[in-house]
């Protein structure tokens, strides 16, 4: 590392899911037709009226700046959100807009972990949770989670991991890689163990409107004994498809809301106006465009598993929510390339499908699950086929 560098650039790694989007642009760049199953992003365009409010704030001037964690409008729509949908009540002193809801994870790391912290982590788990654990100064307590169990954190483990450092338990539902969702037994379990503990639960519900099978319950709301420790993360990446906008929120403690607020004022400031103004038309909207939505994603999850039962060698399970297929690539170890490489891990998988197929996907190891590959379908449904097809014939080619 270049002694100019910080000590703690020694800890942290760039997303590995940026990583595999920037090796097929070098490759597209040089000619090759490309296809990405490793974003997390939805192919369908942003909500007509979402977009017309954020024009709508630009011809209005509506371009300065606001508060840091966010204008009383924006606020007070994400307060009606999470009583209509979740049937949580937050002051706008318990409420935070962020650049993204990755901003606002990092920001409450920041505001309450130091050195000789832990943090529990149910594995498979979204890439950035660890490191962003790491640069906060702590550690990341690492929990594996089971296909027999559906990829859910299970009360034995979590009393079984908690110490008296732990400062925080991480629950993602719907699961990024797995789609797994936790349903109100499951957490009502996962509190029982908690209310024996004073540790804070990031409750991170970025994926709550992806759902096929089953129903969503917010953790916060499951979890009534620990109210005033849940940190609830959430924003219109996913569910409104508006990634670029770059717009999360957050409900929780009014200590610890007030404290991301003050790390925000010395990093970011206030969200865009223009991304604020969208997402109040979008928390208090219409969601049957949801309804189309969902249909085409779950006809593309069935074309994933089917493609996969057909290939000998990869196997994976329904996934409940979000847009993953989480696929066991440990049946292809020991076969070899063409060119003569013996595949032996998940990260050597996905090399040859990059370089073979030219069709990226993001290997199990970077969400602390090796043997796997996580397949996001949220995809063009003519570049799927064609993505799967050639995942297919490359695998064919195995020896």
């Amino acid at each position: 590392m270049n002694s100019r560098l910080s000590p703690r650039m020694a800890v942290v790694g760039a997303s590995p899911t940026a990583e595999i989007s920037n090796k097929l642009r070098a490759l597209a760049a040089r000619g090759a037709d490309v296809i990405n199953l490793g974003e997390g992003e939805l192919d369908f365009a942003t909500p007509r009226h979402v977009c017309e409010a954020g024009i709508q704030a630009i011809r209005d001037g509506d371009t300065k700046y606001t508060a840091v964690s966010g204008t009383a409008a924006l606020k007070a729509a994400i307060a009606r959100k999470f009583e209509r949908e979740n049937g949580l009540r937050y002051a706008p002193s318990e409420i935070i807009a962020g650049t993204g809801a990755k901003q606002l994870i990092f920001n409450a790391f920041l505001a309450t972990l130091g050195e000789g912290d832990e943090v529990i982590v149910p594995a498979p788990y979204w890439v950035s949770y660890p490191d962003m654990i790491r640069l906060a100064g702590a550690k990341p307590v690492i929990v594996p989670c089971h296909a027999r169990d559906g990829w859910k954190l299970t009360p034995e483990a979590l009393a079984a991991a908690l110490t008296p450092r732990t400062r925080w338990v991480i629950l993602n539902s719907p699961n990024n890689p797995t789609g797994a969702v936790y349903g109100r037994s499951e957490l009502s379990a996962l509190e029982e163990v908690l209310a024996g503990h004073d540790a804070l639960v990031m409750a991170d519900d970025i994926y709550e409107h992806i759902v096929h099978d089953g129903s969503f319950v917010a953790p916060a709301a499951a979890m009534p004994r620990l109210a005033g420790r849940v940190l609830t993360i959430n924003g219109v990446s996913k569910g409104y498809s508006m990634t670029g906008w770059r717009l999360g929120y957050a409900g929780g403690p009014e200590w610890l809301i007030r404290a991301m607020d003050v790390l925000q004022s010395q990093s970011t400031s206030n969200p865009s106006t223009i991304s604020q103004a969208a997402t109040i038309a979008a928390l208090d909207g219409d969601l049957s465009f949801l309804d189309g939505w969902k249909r085409t994603l779950l006809a593309r999850r069935e074309q994933v598993l089917s493609a996969i039962a057909a290939i000998t060698g990869l196997s994976a399970l329904p996934t409940p929510g979000a847009f993953y297929v989480f696929a066991d690539c440990t049946g292809l170890f020991g076969r070899r390339t063409p060119a003569g490489t013996v595949l032996a891990s998940d990260l050597d998988v996905a090399g040859y499908l990059l370089e073979e197929a030219h069709v990226g996907m993001v290997h199990g190891s970077a969400f602390g699950m090796p043997g796997h590959l996580r397949i996001a379908y949220a995809i063009d449904d003519g570049r799927l086929a064609e993505a799967l097809s050639r995942v297919a014939a490359a695998l064919g080619r195995l020896a």
